[in-house]
């Protein structure tokens, strides 16, 4: 069978660090091209994707992984060209941009996929079986990193649109999304925004579910710089606790470790990317993102300390 060609566009830490890998580790992909704005990344590299599109032959699919900002004005292009589309998390910058691209896909006949990682853990799809049909006591979230160790020198971040503290939290969100019984709202939050920043640095959220009996609490911050803790713990109304541990990679059931095996997240996205493809289908669940929307919307901003910028 003749792989599927594909370019990376918006090649930088994430591209390199994952998608990179997982194309070239799946043997239905052939890597053909990236672009930067710097050309950094495997040859041949553009700095200008629309010029990728128009002069790399045998294209198929791309995998989107720029900042959100762009990807709307790139995945429409995409589309019009006829290929298949990944898009990193989140996939846009803003609700109304996802739904038109769920429209896009839904009148075409390519596969688009909204990725979100953290999902494609063998540890989180464990947890969504074991907590099919229960009612639950409480959850709490705890996404606790470095800014500075994760996103250095990147100031888009902190820029309307550039999500602060819930571009990393936004992972927590599509697990809970994902292994929570029922649907999951936002009801309160409270947003810590730097003096020089337009998005969180810190953000506690509470929220709330037609399957909930107890409290649900969602706490991320970007500024622990020891002891980093990806952490989300949920107890059932029948006695069951679990823990999902370092972003959704370790289970944990009644205190008791779980072996969980499977490929991975990014080699689990590139094998749902090929079904997807195969069988042309999309797949755009957008779930995640409204909550941060909903945290945005309803929120109490409260000042922070200013941050370094580049």
């Amino acid at each position: 069978m003749t792989p599927i060609g594909i370019a990376i566009i918006g090649f930088g830490k994430i591209a390199a660090d994952q998608h990179l890998p997982a194309i070239h580790a799946n043997e239905r992909f052939k890597l053909l091209a990236t672009s930067s704005r710097s050309g950094a990344g495997p040859e041949p590299s553009f700095t200008d994707w629309r010029r990728l599109l128009r002069e790399v032959e045998g294209l198929e699919a791309v995998a989107i992984t720029t900042p959100p900002g762009p990807r709307t004005e790139i995945a429409v292009e995409c589309a019009a060209a006829g290929l298949h589309i990944l898009l990193e998390k989140p996939p846009t910058a803003t609700l109304s941009e996802t739904q038109f691209l769920c429209s896009l896909a839904e009148r075409g006949d390519k596969a688009m996929f909204a990725t979100w990682h953290a999902r494609h853990n063998p540890a989180v799809l464990a947890a969504a079986d074991l907590l099919a049909g229960k009612r639950i006591r409480a959850m709490r979230i705890i996404w606790h990193e470095d800014v500075r160790k994760w996103h250095p020198g990147q100031d888009w971040i902190w820029q309307p649109g550039g999500f602060g503290v819930f571009d990393p939290g936004i992972n927590a969100l599509s697990i809970a999304t994902a292994i929570f019984p029922d649907a999951l709202f936002i009801k309160a939050a409270e947003l810590h925004v730097p003096a020089n920043a337009q998005t969180p640095i810190a953000v506690e959220a509470e929220l709330g579910s037609p399957a909930a009996d107890g409290p649900l609490t969602c706490n991320l911050d970007w500024r622990r710089n020891e002891g980093e803790e990806w952490t989300i713990a949920v107890e059932t109304v029948d006695g069951l606790t679990l823990s999902l541990e370092q972003g959704g990679a370790r289970l944990s059931v009644n205190g008791e470790s779980q072996s969980c095996e499977g490929m991975g997240e990014y080699p689990a996205i590139y094998a749902r990317f090929v079904d997807l493809i195969d069988n042309r289908q999309s797949d755009m669940d957008v779930s995640p993102l409204r909550l941060v929307a909903d945290c945005l919307l309803i929120g109490e901003r409260v000042a922070a300390a200013a941050v370094e910028r580049p």
